[in-house]
């Protein structure tokens, strides 16, 4: 933690170590030798000031000049490394997933996926370092984390056998099926090129210009439009590998898999109204709760899981072409069977070199794990390392700390940009005799060798006649959801056309909306105040695949935010209780009230996080009242707007009451004790409504929350929207 002294310290000493929740990468050579080094030092070291070359310097404030008010002198070399290192301090950004927050690992392997891969690091017991990259698609670096967007799931695992890249998103099928239209469906969901704007949505026409005259991105464009556009958290997100890829057994036997990353806390999403209001009042909502969690302990987790398919010359499974990435196959048919656990135990000691120069690959692979002909795959497979080529100034970036392999490195290339290693020998080629011919090939069945497939046909711009299917695959998603579900579905479709200037570009929506499902498309129709066109043709038959639908389960409250609300004239041992008990169910206790510091009255103090000023109910699942505060001093609307209106009365706080009924409208489960009451019905919050629990002992109803928690929200509060009648 940095210091709380209030003077500067002018006692020489060596750098401090990094916080307890903090890792950097292991200490690896460039050539992926161990290093027996502190990785907490080894970007600082000493206790004085210097140059890049290790020069003491005396002063840091001021250049050299002839004389005190004389010009600068150009022989400052001082001045000169210092400006010119940060005048190139930014790197480009990625033209994709740019705004990204990342933690280190282990993943343990179960053993379970033995018998079709021989991947080492899938072996019962064995324990792999990874580093876990997520983000957002389409918005810049310094864009908000809680937009309507895909995010990036991206997994780097640090193998005994080479690294393994796992890149994926949370959402399991991608806009395209082919990778030469990646450029237009990125530059359509950009920002409108004449004015910038919007940043990162895909709220405009440029969006929906493009996937509606490319349908095969319906599938995807539903599945955005859904809750999975807005997670509740990273540790509260589903992560797949998209693509089908191919796994070798250790007898030369294959199979073909998808990848799935299923968190243990389960599966939640924010409502649409949340993500506006944390996009305004906590932009970094996301990556700072990745980091929060794992500073308090919190480790997030995720069991890694694959489906299996047998590798036919077809490529498919009950009818589903395996290489089409806009389609998934539903657990239902192919279940996933869990082959090990990953856990985040440590947030990275410096953002840049490590979140920021991360480098993934689809095509870091380890032996037992091949490709497959998936047209979206093969161009990422070129497209991702030519981007780290540009994006990181040359083809090392492999040897930048957090991208070097923990497995042995004797490749020949040489030289080139930032180059860090100092190789030896005169012979960087094989065969060689002049360096003793090292190095040596690997014999066939101890190396990585790509499964011989045979290959075969006309070179054509065509696609499989399967691809043509862009509606289906839609439509068991919307059948699959819960009714609030859909309503958030009609509502994102409705938000999102309306900004639409054009209108042709809104029907033309519709018209896709309709082959999808008749009562989305009039739902829509109704909020965008258009007929609703009728399909071309009646709608697929498709089974529903529950296993698509977050409502309905109970989940783990591992990491729930609990909003504990008290001032002085609380019982302050109640709320001490609370907390702790907060705490030892895995939840992050926030003690809220009206005004910062602590609240002291008899025992230990009680620190406050958050005051009536400063906090707002989309951060927290849960809300308590230890009884009815007083109003703030600062509770005027000179002061806070969001006080200026007073429906509250005179003895609650208006921003307590406003925090209470947006809670309560989120459909958050609401509890309290003692005259908490009185706070809930300034709130307009029925004391007997579903999911609002008041009682004497503090306890109890910390009890029935936290069991409320454990389906996320209390759905009985929704009321029930417009028909949707299930075609199918």
């Amino acid at each position: 933690m940095p210091s709380t002294n209030d003077d500067e310290p002018t006692t020489p000493r060596e750098p401090l170590p990094p916080a307890p929740d903090q890792a950097g990468p292991e200490m690896y050579s460039p050539t992926g030798d161990p290093v027996a080094a502190d990785p907490a030092v080894r970007a600082q070291t000493g206790a004085y000031l210097t140059t890049a070359q290790g020069l003491r310097l005396p002063d840091s404030d001021h250049s050299l000049k002839a004389g005190p008010r004389g010009p600068v002198l150009l022989q400052d070399h001082h001045l000169r490394e210092k400006i010119t290192h940060f005048d190139h301090e930014r790197i480009p950004e990625r033209v994709v997933h740019a705004r990204g927050a990342a933690a280190h690992g282990v993943f343990r392997g179960y053993g379970t996926a033995t018998p079709v891969s021989k991947a080492a690091f899938l072996a019962e017991g064995a324990e792999t370092p990874v580093f876990v990259r997520f983000s957002t698609v389409l918005g810049s670096r310094g864009s908000a984390d809680t937009v309507r967007d895909t995010r990036g799931f991206a997994t780097k695992f640090y193998t005994a056998e080479g690294t393994f890249d796992l890149v994926g998103n949370n959402i399991p099928v991608f806009f395209i099926q082919d990778a030469i239209k990646f450029p237009d469906v990125i530059h359509a969901g950009k920002p409108h090129p004449d004015r910038e704007i919007p940043q990162a949505q895909s709220a405009h026409d440029t969006f929906w210009d493009f996937v509606s005259l490319h349908t095969e991105a319906t599938h995807h464009t539903i599945w955005n439009m859904s809750d999975r556009g807005i997670p509740r958290s990273y540790r509260m997100m589903e992560g797949f590998g998209i693509h089908t890829f191919r796994l070798v057994a250790a007898d030369g036997g294959t199979t073909l898999v998808k990848w799935h990353w299923k968190p243990k806390a389960g599966v939640h999403s924010l409502l649409w109204e949340e993500a506006q209001l944390l996009g305004g009042m906590d932009p970094d909502f996301h990556r700072r709760d990745l980091a929060d969690a794992i500073e308090a302990g919190a480790y997030p987790e995720w069991e890694l899981g694959i489906q299996t398919f047998p590798d036919t010359p077809e490529q498919t499974f009950e009818g589903i072409d395996l290489l089409d990435p806009t389609k998934i196959v539903p657990e239902e048919l192919a279940p996933v069977q869990p082959v090990g656990l990953m856990r985040l135990t440590a947030n990275p000691v410096n953002y840049f070199a490590e979140t920021e120069q991360v480098a993934f690959h689809p095509g870091h692979l380890v032996p037992g794990i091949d490709i497959t002909d998936d047209p979206l795959l093969a161009g990422r497979l070129f497209s991702y390392l030519d981007t780290q080529i540009s994006r990181l100034g040359g083809p090392n970036f492999a040897q930048l700390p957090v991208n070097r392999t923990h497995a042995p490195v004797n490749d020949m290339q040489r030289d080139a940009v930032h180059q860090t290693a100092v190789h030896s020998g005169i012979a960087p080629y094989r065969p060689n005799s002049l360096d003793a011919g090292c190095p040596f090939q690997a014999a066939a069945d101890r190396g990585y060798v790509e499964v011989p497939l045979p290959v075969a046909g006309a070179k054509v711009r065509e696609a499989p006649a399967s691809f043509a299917d862009h509606t289906s695959h839609a439509r068991r998603f919307w059948l699959s959801l819960t009714p609030p579900e859909r309503e958030h579905v009609i509502g994102a479709y409705t938000f999102e056309l309306s900004k639409c200037a054009g209108e042709a570009i809104r029907e033309r929506n519709l018209r896709v909306l309709a082959e999808v499902d008749p009562e989305l498309c009039a739902q829509v129709a109704a909020g965008l105040g258009l007929p609703a066109p009728e399909p071309a043709a009646p709608p697929a038959k498709v089974r529903p695949s529950p296993a698509l639908a977050q409502i309905g389960r109970r989940w783990p409250v591992t990491g729930r935010v609990v909003g504990v609300v008290a001032d002085e004239s609380a019982d302050l041992d109640s709320v001490r209780a609370v907390r702790a008990a907060v705490l030892d169910a895995g939840m992050v206790p926030l003690v809220v009230a009206p005004r910062a510091g602590r609240l002291t009255g008899g025992g230990e103090p009680v620190e406050v996080q958050r005051t009536f000023a400063n906090a707002r109910s989309v951060e927290f699942d849960a809300v308590l009242l230890a009884g009815t505060p007083r109003r703030g001093d600062d509770a005027y609307g000179a002061r806070d707007a969001k006080a200026g209106q007073d429906p509250a009365g005179p003895d609650t706080d208006p921003r307590l009451a406003q925090l209470l009924a947006e809670a309560y409208r989120h459909a958050k489960p609401l509890g309290g004790w003692a005259d908490s009451t009185r706070a809930l019905d300034a709130a307009g919050c029925p004391p007997d409504a579903p999911g609002v629990v008041v009682a004497d002992d503090p306890q109890a109803v910390l009890g029935e929350i936290a069991e409320l928690l454990t389906r996320h929200r209390v759905w009985d509060r929704f009321p029930p929207g417009a028909p949707a009648t299930r075609h199918g």
